[in-house]
């Protein structure tokens, strides 16, 4: 069983579950039957070999014996799509309707759910509005399966910007995949909408489009500092928070300096933009994951090119910011690649510097904090939901280990086994 905190891995493993709680972890000796009107579960890894539930000594309790594995708390991606999958971006959302896209979200959710990520944090739906306030809802009332979600509606961008449909012919009045806001007035008033219609916190766009030249990264940023923190007042006011789209500089900077909750992207980070995120504690969330597929799947060798030499240069970036102590978040940006694959994210991590064990703390401790149920999921712990994966061998040894989940529990349902 993996201790996130200390890094360690105590065996035998064991959870005990009564509801969607985690009552007891291991090593555990139940000495007397359980008094509950919940059904309990005691699950246990670590042992050479596998058998399906089994009759329990204690009445009223279920053992599910997953031989050798490693128990975990569920997986977190903080940067996912539901609304997006591979394909033409700015098509799909053109082509299909907001209806057919919730329906393919609901499929991206379970996808997600069952390779063992537990909780999401959907970054935009990509011009599907607040289409996403119903797939939570409908996730939390347990009419389909997916993780917990922390969701946005859509990003938040100016005329011209990120998402500004910039590539269609403008007589034909495409709508943006974002919603429009020119200045400080119109993002809060854009804010008050999306909260109005569900939304957990505001993506901002802060950047785009990226363009590296002569190893030089050039990204024109979208609002000012003051807005940005107009932004993150209004969000805080109701007790929601900002993240952003941001790839480099000024736009890092200006985010950082408005208190915004993580930096998505964050290629190129200055100096003085690291050392205000280390003392303020805001995450970085590289996305590496996505990079490495569009360049896999490029259109033409020349587009393969760029986005290998965008990952290049990020992946020396990403060094400097863990030398430098910047907090680190695992997000993939899943969507435009296959959902349920997200887990490579990881191994990027772990490629380019990180070791696995700070890669799943980054991802299990930093990432439920960034979700703000930092005291609920993350750790196999007294009182935290039953989010429960188990994977195969030692992860804090061999981090691939996450993209072979075997098993899924969320608040003490079990997905697959």
């Amino acid at each position: 069983m993996l201790d996130v905190a200390s890094g360690k891995i105590v065996s035998p493993g064991q959870v005990v579950v009564q509801g969607e709680r985690i009552v007891e972890f291991g090593p555990i000796r139940l000495s007397q039957d359980p008094v509950t009107h919940t059904t309990t579960i005691v699950i246990e890894g670590n042992h050479n070999t596998a058998g399906a539930s089994q009759a329990s000594p204690f009445t009223g309790v279920d053992v599910i014996d997953l031989g050798d594995v490693t128990l975990m708390p569920g997986l977190i991606d903080a940067h996912v799509h539901l609304f997006l999958h591979p394909g033409a971006e700015d098509l799909q959302t053109v082509e299909e309707s907001v209806p057919e896209r919730t329906i393919l979200a609901t499929l991206a959710a379970k996808a997600d759910l069952m390779a063992g990520f537990t909780a999401e944090r959907d970054m935009g739906t990509e011009g599907a509005g607040s289409a996403d306030t119903a797939v939570r809802n409908a996730i939390n009332d347990g009419l389909i399966p997916g993780p917990r979600l922390r969701i946005s509606g859509n990003a938040i961008d100016i005329l011209g910007g990120h998402e500004d449909a910039n590539h269609f012919n403008p007589a034909q009045h495409v709508l943006s995949n974002a919603d429009r806001a020119n200045n400080s007035e119109e993002i809060v008033e854009v804010i008050r909408k999306q909260v109005k219609e569900g939304a957990d916190f505001t993506k901002i766009y802060e950047t785009g489009r990226d363009t590296l030249v002569d190893g030089t990264w050039h990204t024109p940023y979208q609002y000012t500092e003051e807005q940005l923190a107009a932004a993150v007042t209004e969000a805080a006011r109701t007790g929601r928070r900002v993240a952003v789209h941001a790839t480099g500089e000024p736009g890092t900077l200006y985010a950082v300096q408005a208190g915004v909750e993580s930096v998505d992207h964050a290629d190129q980070l200055s100096d003085e933009t690291m050392r205000l995120m280390r003392e303020k504690g805001i995450p970085a969330v590289p996305t590496f994951a996505i990079v490495e597929y569009f360049a896999n799947h490029a259109p033409n060798p020349a587009a393969g090119e760029r986005e290998r030499k965008m990952q290049e240069y990020h992946a020396q970036s990403f060094k400097k910011q863990l030398a430098a102590g910047v907090p680190m978040a695992v997000g993939s940006d899943v969507g435009p690649f296959p959902h349920g694959t997200q887990a490579r994210e990881f191994e990027l991590m772990v490629q380019y510097g990180m070791s696995p064990i700070a890669v799943l703390q980054a991802d299990l401790l930093n990432g439920a904090k960034l979700l703000g149920w930092a005291d609920q999921i993350g750790q196999l712990k007294l009182g935290y939901f039953a989010d429960i994966v188990a994977v195969p061998g030692d992860p804090t040894k061999d981090i691939s280990a996450v993209t072979r989940v075997n098993f899924v529990m969320k608040g003490g349902v079990v997905y697959r086994k």
